[in-house]
């Protein structure tokens, strides 16, 4: 006999090839039904079956897919125990399981046996499935791995099979009847072999005898869940509803500011500017803002050097205070790379300098340990470096909102509670309305968390771009970034592109965001309490040099005394006379009176040390046979620098002036560039790093910017432009990109006219 069954759950596993003992690991399953039929195909029994949840909920996610949510399925649920002794009893008199990807089914269905204790052949009986590489060559549908056919859905099969659709998919009761009759109709047009039904011989022929037309659905009516799960719902919104109005009027003198914002330093994701952040942020008379860019604090200096600028001259009753932050994926353990796992989306705000010290550890090891496809930071980490943060819960890709869609609302407390616990007061709810059917769904259940365990909720607006026009730019910027066209649609899986889903994701003013949350007032007041917790903290610092170690004959013990730079000054003027002999051979008054005038400014300046560390580099890298440059830029003026080996241009034979790489009148970090040869380079990055300490070497990063004929050429690809219109476009762009675009809509056509 033939048991065709299917299951409908609560989501996915994280790990397909995990055993049914994993608990945690499989999913619930809160439908199942089966059919029994005998070798000729004739109905033994039928079966369908709704699960009662034991302390859990079915995900929002999946209410989506199959219809079925816990309200209905705890009013019209089955025990789980008694229906899984119905189907062990089904399974006893079957010899195959068939199903459309049954495997997944067995394993669901197998780890609910394993969580009741009760023994079962679920995953003994032999397999049928109708999602296989030869459904695939006979319905031959392109976009398979590696060139080949995909495995058909279930719905493509069937319209394969017989030319129609079949309503109700993703109803288990109604996909095991289309999977009954696709199953004994590949029977019938001989797609089984008899070996693969261990069948003797003249089966197939007397099945098609039996069946000699097309196999017909056996006519069951189906139950449309979701609009029974709408109608549960409705009658609990009807029961829960407050009565009377919120007062709008509340509000209207409380502060907001908008705590969860990224900028261009999210790159190819946002188009919101720093400056242009700062003078909306003044212009709608807010306190305070923040950043929180992805995974990176890079323009942590900027924002926070720019709002100082513009405190500068301003009453302090008026400055404007800047919440340095950066929004991080989180993961379990960011050293496990086996399986790809980009983390929940989670937004940290540093409430004073302490704070943004741990913020910039947290990244840099989100970096340089959690990177796998994205970086990603673990939890143990944060438990180390928590200290002066505040935590917002995140958007829609943020834990909570994730486990609330995709796992249950049990999970989604459990993850608050270990939030709330590690940070206390620090944490914080976090509730947006970009006017998605999915976060008002996460909304109502983060509220009911805030109420349960006294946690503050703010409200949110997690901008990438400032103006709510500039969301097509935006939707633009995301496609080059993944080399897509505009036309694709936005969503999931193959066929779709990512891109957020409306345009609402813009810095909205106060009277929006406080309009839009009325009803919570309590997510607009507490912002301010998030905003006193913050201190204003500069990052403007003196540059710090490792100090370089000197023989004892040069050191001057009165260095230690007072910070001076004697020693380092003599050992200086030690090594450059010792170059200068060898460069120049004999020393002319002229090449004494240089060396001398560059030696007093270096001294007057402060930055023996740092010439002695470079010059230190270049020696160790030629001692290496590693090709080094002869030098670039204002450094190829310096006579010490040529004297050190550091540059190889003689600086008083060309007449270059010294005063534009070191001026006393504008003391600044000199800067020379070293150039190695790429295979000798590492080889050099790895002794500074023995010599001075992992800690006190980094590599600096160097954004580009896109220009204007780039830009006009990246936009025409995605939004699929003509390549000729393309190139025209590009060749009318002779100025900066900033400069076109400050320009207005008349102004631009004109020009491009010429």
């Amino acid at each position: 006999m033939y048991l065709i069954f299917d299951t409908e759950t609560t989501g996915l596993p994280d790990n397909f090839k995990a055993p049914v003992s994993d608990s945690g690991n499989w999913p619930r399953v809160v439908q199942i039904a089966w059919q029994l039929h005998d070798e000729m195909g004739r109905l033994i029994e039928q079966k369908d079956f709704l699960i009662k949840p034991e302390g859990y909920n079915i995900p929002y996610e999946s209410q989506q897919v199959h219809g079925i949510s816990t309200e209905l399925a705890l009013a019209e649920g089955h025990d789980l125990e008694t229906v899984l002794h119905q189907f062990n009893q089904a399974l006893d008199q079957a010899k195959f399981v068939v199903g459309h990807n049954v495997n997944f089914d067995q394993k669901v269905t197998g780890a609910e046996f394993y969580r009741k204790g009760i023994s079962t052949s679920v995953l003994d009986k032999k397999v049928l499935d109708t999602m296989t590489e030869k459904t695939a060559q006979l319905c031959q549908l392109p976009g398979g791995r590696g060139g080949r056919y995909k495995l058909p859905k279930l719905g493509e099969l069937y319209y394969h099979l017989f030319g129609e659709h079949f309503a109700e998919a993703h109803n288990a009761t109604a996909d095991v009847e289309a999977t009954t009759r696709a199953f004994f109709e590949l029977i019938r047009r001989g797609h089984f072999t008899s070996e693969e039904l261990d069948a003797q011989p003249g089966y197939l022929e007397e099945f098609k005898t039996a069946n000699p037309d097309t196999i017909a659905l056996i006519g069951l009516k189906h139950a449309n869940l979701k609009t029974k799960s709408a109608a549960y719902k409705k009658k609990a919104q009807a029961q829960s509803k407050k009565s009377g109005q919120t007062d709008k009027s509340i509000l209207q003198d409380d502060a907001f500011a908008h705590l969860h914002n990224h900028t261009q330093y999210s790159v190819l994701q946002s188009t919101t500017k720093i400056d242009e952040l700062l003078k909306k942020t003044v212009d709608y008379q807010m306190p305070a803002v923040a950043i929180t860019d992805l995974n990176n604090m890079m323009g942590a200096f900027h924002f926070v050097s720019a709002v100082e600028k513009y405190n500068a001259d301003k009453d302090p009753s008026e400055h404007l205070k800047a919440l340095v932050g950066v929004e991080l994926n989180v993961v379990d353990d960011h050293t496990k790379k086996d399986v790809k796992n980009n983390g929940y989306a989670t937004v940290f705000i540093a409430k004073n300098k302490n704070g943004y010290q741990n913020l910039i550890k947290l990244t840099s090891v989100a970096h340089t340990e959690g990177f796998y496809y994205v970086p990603r930071i673990g939890r143990d980490w944060i438990e180390k470096y928590k200290d002066d943060l505040i935590v917002l819960s995140g958007a829609l890709n943020g834990e909570i909102a994730q486990k609330i869609l995709n796992l249950g609302d049990k999970q989604a407390e459990e993850a608050v509670l270990w939030w709330q616990k590690l940070f206390g007061d620090d944490y914080y709810l976090e509730l947006n309305r970009h006017g998605l059917e999915q976060e008002e769904h996460v909304n109502q259940i983060l509220l009911s968390l805030a109420d349960k365990h006294q946690i503050k909720v703010v409200a949110a607006n997690n901008t990438y771009y400032l103006e709510q026009e500039d969301a097509d730019a935006q939707d633009v910027l995301l496609c080059i970034r993944d080399n897509e066209k505009k036309s694709t649609p936005i969503g999931r899986g193959r066929g779709y592109r990512y891109g957020l889903p409306n345009n609402e994701f813009y810095f909205k003013s106060p009277e929006q965001m406080k309009e839009l949350f009325h009803d919570i007032p309590e997510a607009i007041l507490n912002i301010q309490e998030v905003i006193d917790k913050v201190e204003n903290f500069k990052l403007k610092r003196d540059v710090l040099l490792p100090k370089f170690d000197i023989p004892e004959e040069f050191k001057d013990p009165e260095d230690d005394k007072d910070g001076g730079k004697r020693g380092e000054n003599a050992y200086l003027r030690h090594l450059t006379y010792i170059g200068a002999k060898k460069r120049w051979g004999e020393l002319t008054p002229e090449i004494k009176e240089r060396l001398e005038f560059e030696l007093e400014t270096i001294a007057f300046t402060g930055y023996p040390g740092y010439f002695l560390i470079v010059q230190d580099i270049i020696k160790e890298a030629k001692k290496m046979g590693v090709m080094c440059g002869p030098g670039r830029g204002s450094a190829a003026g310096s006579a010490v620098a040529y004297a050190l080996g550091i540059t190889n241009v003689d600086p008083i034979k060309y007449q270059l002036l010294f005063e534009r790489f070191l001026n006393p009148e504008r003391v600044s970090l000199p800067d020379i560039d070293m150039d190695f040869d790429d295979e000798g380079r590492e080889k050099v990055i790895e002794y500074v790093i023995n010599k001075y300490g992992r800690e006190r070497v980094a590599q600096i990063i160097t954004y580009g910017t896109m220009a204007a004929k780039s830009s006009i050429k990246d936009a025409a690809r995605v939004t699929e432009l003509p390549l000729s219109e393309s190139e025209r476009l590009a060749k009318k762009a002779h100025v900066s990109l900033d400069l076109i675009l400050k320009k207005d809509e008349e102004t631009i056509k004109k020009k491009a006219k010429r």
